[in-house]
């Protein structure tokens, strides 16, 4: 898949009849990925390139940052979703407070239509962009009209009564219901970082942890999850502790994992961690051994779990 940045880049870009996605696309989840595979067809059967434009960093970070969710993927992962989705580009619109100020008429004659020479346009069926968001359907279904684009709203997707959205996502995760998430996300919710020193507890407690640095914004709510990982290209099975351990009384929040079977030095590794199921809540207990003898129920209900869940 091919990443373009910026308009200047997209203007060079020469994108042969571009079916063109818009969005922000966070977590790439079970909607979005209906909406780029409607799209990657259209543009097979129409010989063109599929594209999927978006904002980067997200546009509220910009113009509302109090207003401004905690993102369910990086970049990065972002990018991975979008290529696994099929899709055959994606412009990344650098979003400037310059750029806020942009119309939806603007918009669409200079950018949609006189850059990428867009041919079809598909849209979420709530999607509106543009200052005020005033960009809405129907906006664009006549600014197509005006600038030979067919603009295409693909419906809502749900699973089990859920609406599919970001928004419903961030709820769940945020409330620790990271099956749920799993379901509308179409995979596990995953974070991912680097392993660094921390207080070496586990090591003292007889189930040594990882302490992860990550840059994702939204962990999982506090407390004892069931978790596979990925490591150096292959998968583990683990048990994750993320917040403030209330026994040893820290002042800050730390993530931290314990990896069934695995007895190499993982200091400075990159490390992706994918939650299947919480255990429990986070418990102030009494004693170091009280805490060692939950962290080892913790580990049997946790490789019971993972047992369940397969691949």
């Amino acid at each position: 898949m091919r990443i373009i940045r910026g308009l200047k880049e997209a203007e060079r870009a020469n994108l042969d009849r571009p079916v063109v996605t818009l969005g922000n696309f966070d977590g790439v989840h079970l909607g979005h990925q209906e909406i780029f595979r409607r799209a990657a067809a259209l543009a097979r059967v129409q010989g063109g390139t599929s594209v999927a434009f978006t904002f980067e960093p997200h546009p509220l970070k910009v113009v509302a940052p109090q207003r401004s969710p905690k993102l369910l993927s990086t970049f990065h992962e972002k990018m991975e979703r979008i290529r696994e989705a099929g899709m055959d580009a994606v412009i990344c619109a650098r979003f400037t407070p310059e750029f806020a100020e942009t119309t939806p008429e603007e918009f669409v004659r200079d950018i949609l239509s006189g850059l990428v020479h867009t041919t079809d346009l598909f849209i979420g069926h709530d999607y509106a962009f543009g200052k005020g968001r005033k960009g809405d359907i129907a906006f664009l279904t006549a600014a197509g009209e005006r600038y030979g684009f067919r603009v295409h709203v693909v419906e809502p997707v749900t699973v089990e009564g859920i609406l599919v959205s970001s928004t419903n996502i961030r709820r769940l995760v945020s409330e620790g219901d990271v099956k749920t998430a799993a379901k509308l996300l179409g995979r596990p919710y995953s974070i991912e970082g680097m392993v660094v020193h921390g207080h070496s507890r586990g090591h003292a407690l007889g189930y040594p942890t990882a302490n992860i640095a990550t840059p994702n914004e939204l962990p999982p709510k506090e407390g004892v999850y069931a978790v596979r990982l990925t490591v150096a290209g292959k998968e583990y099975s683990g048990a994750a502790s993320i917040g403030m351990n209330p026994t040893f009384e820290d002042a800050a929040s730390s993530f931290e994992v314990h990896i069934f079977e695995f007895g190499g030095d993982l200091y400075g590794k990159h490390i992706k961690i994918k939650f299947v199921e919480r255990l429990r809540d986070g418990v102030k207990f009494s004693s170091a051994d009280e805490l060692s003898a939950q962290i080892k129920r913790d580990i049997e209900r946790a490789k019971e779990v993972l047992a369940a869940y397969g691949d």
